[in-house]
């Protein structure tokens, strides 16, 4: 199978200007391929793990990747997709959301190929010295504003109450030139980008073939939505982002082990690097038995690897356990720190652990996981209520500071699956 077959088979390609021509093209020899992301934040989200996935692929059947940073289309904010003009960003806000992205690129991608490296490219490297006259000169020129408003994403902006500023209307012509540039300096031959890129991207390819008269490609993926059709990678808290710092690996690995059933074959097929028999074997044992959620557990193992690590999986896969009833033995402080903030942490004295201790019945009261003493007592009593994993049937059993977990924690759980945690404070 062709790259170009995979990639229809995973249900990667949305539109392409001439899929025969790339497909003929990829088969003649290595090409040169760029996809961008702007830095609208200091982390890239799951959404964008297409893109770079997308890459990956290219870069794995020995195509040279370049994984763009929008330091220079980042301050004007692309209208692909959204309702509403973006806040601009300051030159040091993007500055700094530029050096994060590209540490979050590199973990992905292959930057120490000795046949293929990916390399890294910043459009405000040739962006910034350009003068506005210049630009309307060399660039300008060659787009008429009826093709400009007749893109999708320009349309339906203007149909749109909000409207659309002449700043975010100009940055079809700034990706275009992007396009243009990496044709000309580094030989880019091909812009993939998500669905909603469209526009931009065929914008590219008459700019270069009106300037250069030279071949070029622009291939989309679909955007990926969950279920319900609604954008992926968003949860009522926000984005799921990359940045183990906003989301922990412990709540991505989450992420994707809670995938709905029926989007567990899609991902699959877009988020991971697994071959078509591996994925179709997991699908037919998904669809027979999908209470075993054996599909769940490799997506989410592939794509947190992938992200965040093997030792992040294994963290990740740790932490699960403990809300599964799984031994304290050996856990570090930062794996049950994941824990700890998925679960209501109530703060306590540290002078109600010392002398005689917190009786057990205040403790489980005071976690929420009784409304009273007399049913905290008959809890203990029937064996359905744990201190740190551990079974307690003694009613009168009191907590000291020699049940603290890490000098501050005690975690609670009663059945088997409503956790709580006391904090010790002080």
């Amino acid at each position: 199978m062709d790259l170009i077959d995979d990639l229809q088979w995973r249900d990667l390609i949305a539109d392409c200007t001439d899929l025969e021509g790339l497909r003929k093209r990829l088969a003649e020899g290595p090409i040169t391929l760029y996809c961008g992301f702007d830095p609208t934040a200091d982390s890239l989200h799951v959404g964008h793990l297409v893109g770079q996935l997308m890459l990956r692929r290219f870069q794995l059947a020995g195509h040279h990747p370049l994984p763009l940073a929008g330091g220079a289309t980042g301050m004007i904010g692309d209208p692909s997709g959204k309702s509403a003009e973006r806040n601009l960003l300051t030159r040091e806000q993007l500055q700094h959301n530029v050096s994060c992205i590209k540490a979050q690129l590199s973990k992905l991608l292959d930057f120490d190929s000795k046949t293929n490296p990916a390399r890294l490219v910043d459009n405000a490297d040739w962006t910034v010295g350009v003068s506005y006259l210049d630009f309307l000169r060399d660039v300008g020129k060659h787009f008429s504003v009826n093709m400009m408003v007749a893109k999708d994403s320009v349309r339906s902006r203007l149909e749109g109450e909000a409207g659309l500023s002449y700043t975010e209307f100009s940055y079809m012509l700034l990706q275009s030139y992007d396009f243009y540039w990496l044709r000309r300096e580094m030989g880019c031959e091909l812009q993939v980008g998500g669905s909603d890129q469209w526009g931009n991207i065929t914008a590219g390819t008459d700019l270069i073939r009106r300037k250069m008269q030279a071949s070029c490609w622009g291939l989309t993926f679909p955007l990926i939505t969950k279920a319900d059709g609604t954008k992926f990678g968003k949860t009522e808290s926000g984005a799921v982002w990359l940045d183990p710092a906003r989301t922990s690996p412990y709540r991505f690995y989450q992420f994707f082990i809670n995938t709905e059933d029926a989007m567990v074959p899609v991902y699959l097929r877009k988020f991971t690097l697994l071959p078509r028999e591996q994925i179709e074997a997991l699908e037919a044992e998904h669809a027979a038995r999908p209470e075993a959620r054996a599909a769940h557990k490799v997506l989410a193992r592939e794509v947190t690897t992938l992200v965040h690590g093997a030792q992040a999986l294994a963290d990740a896969q740790r932490a699960s356990e403990i809300l599964f009833g799984g031994s304290l033995d050996g856990v570090d402080e930062r794996v049950f720190e994941d824990v700890v903030g998925e679960v209501p942490t109530h703060e306590v004295a540290r002078a109600t652990l010392e002398g005689a201790g917190l009786p057990l019945v205040d403790a489980v009261v005071a976690a929420g996981l009784a409304p009273s003493k007399g049913q905290a007592r008959r809890d203990i009593e029937g064996g359905g209520v744990y201190v740190n994993n551990v079974k307690q049937g003694d009613a009168a059993r009191a907590l000291t500071t020699a049940d603290r977990l890490f000098g501050r924690y005690l975690l609670l759980r009663k059945g088997k699956r409503s956790y709580a945690v006391l904090k010790v404070a002080g």
